[in-house]
């Protein structure tokens, strides 16, 4: 397989685990909007640091779809 049709390959697997985890994210966040009066406190701290987890996650999985970007533009 030569090699721009293989970073195109990674380039769109990153995309699918970036939906995924925005939408992991969101969903999360969610939860903690609608349910933050009646849950534990210690659930709610669980779910924020589930939420920052992602959104480390997110920044990370960013950060090697724009090194893709670049080089598929160098190739």
């Amino acid at each position: 397989m030569p090699k721009l049709d293989k970073v195109k390959e990674e380039l769109g697997w990153l995309k699918v685990l970036f939906a995924i985890a925005v939408a992991t994210n969101l969903s999360l966040m969610g939860y903690l909007a609608q349910h933050y009066d009646t849950q534990k406190i210690s659930f709610s701290i669980l779910n924020g640091v589930a939420i920052i987890l992602t959104t480390v996650i997110i920044i990370i999985i960013n950060k090697k779809a724009y090194k893709k970007i670049d080089e598929i533009g160098e190739l």
